[in-house]
């Protein structure tokens, strides 16, 4: 090797430790492939090096998705085109994927999903969720029975306006099941603090089995009942879910396709 060959050999030592102290790691990884490219004639520098910056930030967003997700609690796998919309009729589907847009975001709006168990109520609010932390939006999932637990407990601490504003940080919070469980008026109270103080500031995404004039049932209060209705359905898009289970269908499903078996074994 001679001295140019092993001059250009110590910079591409060099440049490759810049690299991977830069944690460049898909430049890094890429770039004897562009290289030769470059060397054969099949690349200029120019394109080069943008293919390989684009790589490298493709990386990152992605990664950068990958963590909102996983930060945001949200269950994994629901998307939008993942729900079952010909097993709802009743569902409006352009609504919703008008919704998957995330404009609601942007007006700082509500959405409420409303229906009976097992109508796909969580599965359109997470796929809603996953579809915003895509969009590198804040986001965070909780139970209305884990967000009561949380705010009473912070609040025994004397830290509740500290929890109250960590739920505020979040663009985008979705408080699943609301109304399996009734709540006492302290828990009343301490909702609407939280209610009150994303109004026209952050979107909220609820889901819900019991419909909104029953609401009373679950907050006790109908003072304070109508106070957070007031609030939650200022700005916001009710979609409303009448149908079977989806739980009953996958049952059935199953037993369908038993059946088969047997039929075909005989």
């Amino acid at each position: 090797m001679n001295r140019e060959e092993t001059d250009m050999h110590t910079t591409y030592n060099k440049m490759m430790n810049n690299l991977e102290a830069l944690n460049l790691s898909v430049f890094r990884e890429n770039l004897p492939q562009y290289l030769d490219m470059i060397s054969l004639g099949e690349k200029s520098v120019t394109d080069a090096l943008y293919e390989l910056t684009e790589k490298e930030r493709q990386f990152r967003d992605e990664k950068a998705i990958i963590t909102q997700i996983h930060k945001s609690a949200l269950p994994s796998g629901k998307s939008v085109d993942g729900y079952d919309f010909s097993f709802q009729p009743s569902l409006d589907r352009r609504l919703v994927e008008d919704l998957a847009t995330l404009r609601f975001i942007e007006g700082n709006e509500n959405i409420l999903f409303v229906g009976s168990p097992g109508t796909g109520k969580t599965h359109l609010a997470a796929a809603i969720g996953t579809e915003a932390a895509r969009h590198r939006y804040s986001v965070y999932f909780i139970t209305c029975q884990e967000l009561m637990n949380q705010l009473k407990k912070a609040e025994l601490e004397n830290r509740l306006e500290a929890r109250l504003r960590a739920f505020m940080r979040h663009r985008l919070l979705i408080i699943d099941e609301i109304g399996y469980l009734n709540l006492d008026s302290e828990d009343a109270n301490l909702f609407f603090q939280l209610i009150t103080l994303r109004y026209e500031k952050k979107s909220t995404v609820i889901t819900t089995n019991k419909s909104l004039s029953k609401w009373n049932e679950i907050f006790g209060d109908p003072v304070i009942t109508n106070a957070i209705l007031d609030r939650l359905l200022h700005h916001s898009h009710i979609v409303n879910i009448v149908g079977p289970s989806y739980r009953t269908k996958d049952v059935l499903e199953k037993l369908e396709e038993s059946k088969k078996k047997e039929y075909q074994a005989t």
